[in-house]
């Protein structure tokens, strides 16, 4: 491998010749080697529609000609469509403000720059970075790839989601089962109320996830250093909020107050609690599958799921809920991905948080893996759920608090004891009411009716 020297503010550096990034990102690269985890590629994607927004923002204020301004928004199309990831090789362990990505991205679009015009046109700190400082360019690259990630990824599965469920909703219509609340048995409910129960929860989870966009659209772009926006020109704030409006056909403005916007990221904590709701109503929704799924013969086996995979290596003709299991796995990395959220948002002194890369590697998983483990989910369990209706015929017409329904011609005390006996003595309820002395056998068949009690 051969190599060349690149040199920053603080000396020569030498890098790999076939790498498009200077010293500052070989400098981290070096001096980080921490985990496996890389800044992951949304954030890098953002830094592009960021950085070429910048440009032409410049651009509209008069301070870049449009010879570069074209030329950076030339090398970020290049970054956007994919081509040059493996030009971002830094770490999610390095500086707190993800000063090194932020320059590894200008060093980037620099030297790709320089080399399709032939030319030395652009520098990193003072045509890419016109304008910005890593301390505001960051956490706006983090509020961008936030919201594409919401709108590319997550919303797409979850809509996927509800349709699934509103087409097994109406199709188990008319089909009643017992319900149950602490694990006990319960009134009956249809089966179908059952599935819309689970709907609701996805779709109240998707408008609590769009409601906590509003805090995200706010770019702290304009900033710079500290939140004054020193040597950042009057009107670039906004002009740049624009371009990236523009440029994502989302809308985006600029944040008012600055100093919030570099010290303080609740904004990005609030909109991962939106995530953990959802990654809680996955948790129940998946239990409840494999609940019901459980069996096949000493479980409730009130549902028949897709056979997957052998679930056992010593159990001929085992089968288990995977798909449910994988769904709770991810709730439970969602939800530990909150508190470290939480912790490193807490974290932030004076005018600038210094966990920001921890904070937006952790959103963009959980926002990957709600999105990905919802469609393995629909695709490879919930489509294929189907009742078994015997089994929930047997339990319902087996079920205790059936005995409910009668409350209004015995009372509460006299159903009560009618329940108990029934139980003790291993009777159906309308044996031990007529027992009882409560109802006659015509009177319990005129009033008794499960199938109405939904």
């Amino acid at each position: 491998m051969g190599y060349r020297i690149e040199h920053d503010s603080m000396g020569e550096m030498m890098v790999p010749e076939e790498r498009l990034w200077g010293a500052q990102t070989q400098r981290s690269y070096q001096n980080f080697k921490i985990g496996t985890e890389k800044m992951p590629q949304e954030v890098i994607r953002a830094f592009a529609v960021l950085k070429s927004a910048a440009a032409i923002a410049n651009n509209r204020i008069g301070k870049l000609d449009d010879e570069r301004c074209k030329l950076i928004g030339k090398v970020c199309t290049e970054i956007l469509e994919g081509g040059m990831y493996d030009e971002f090789p830094l770490v999610v362990w390095q500086t707190g403000s993800g000063t090194q990505s932020n320059m590894n991205v200008n060093e980037v679009i620099a030297n790709r720059g320089n080399q399709i015009a032939g030319q030395k046109l652009l520098h990193p700190n003072d045509t890419v970075n016109m304008s910005q400082s890593s301390n505001d360019t960051f956490p706006t690259a983090m509020n961008i790839a936030a919201v594409m990630s919401l709108k590319n990824r997550l919303y797409p599965a979850m809509e996927a989601l509800i349709a699934e469920l509103r087409r097994l909703e109406k199709e188990n219509e008319g089909i009643v089962k017992s319900g149950r609340t602490h694990l006990q048995d319960a009134v009956p409910i249809a089966f179908s109320q059952e599935i819309s129960g689970w709907r609701n929860m996805i779709e109240k989870c998707r408008d609590m996830i769009r409601d906590s966009e509003k805090g995200l659209r706010e770019l702290a772009l304009g900033g710079t250093a500290v939140g004054t926006g020193l040597n950042a020109p009057e009107g670039f704030a906004k002009e740049a909020a624009k371009a990236v409006s523009e440029l994502t056909e989302v809308e985006f403005c600029s944040e008012e107050n600055k100093f919030h916007a570099l010290s303080a990221k609740d904004a990005i904590v609030f909109s991962h609690g939106s995530l953990k709701s959802l990654a809680a109503d996955l948790m129940k929704i998946a239990n409840d599958v494999r609940w019901l799924s459980s069996g096949p013969r000493c479980g409730l086996g009130e549902i028949l799921i897709p056979e997957n995979e052998p679930g056992s290596s010593i159990m001929p003709g085992k089968v288990n809920p995977t798909q449910c299991e994988a769904v709770t796995m991810v709730a439970v990395q969602v939800m530990g991905n909150d508190a470290a959220v939480g912790f490193a948002a807490s974290q932030g002194n004076f005018q600038l948080n210094v966990f920001m890369p921890v904070i937006i590697y952790n959103y963009l998983q959980s926002v990957r893996l709600l999105a990905d483990c919802i469609d393995s989910f629909r695709t490879n369990c919930v489509s294929g759920i189907r009742p078994n209706r015997e089994k929930m015929a047997h339990n319902l017409h087996n079920s205790l608090m059936l005995v409910t329904a009668l409350n209004p011609y015995i009372g509460y005390e006299n159903a009560a004891k009618t329940a108990k006996l029934a139980y003790k003595e291993n009777i159906s309820l309308r044996e031990a009411c007529i027992r009882l002395g409560f109802l006659t056998p015509d009177r319990f068949d005129e009033v008794f009716h499960p199938e109405e009690m939904v």
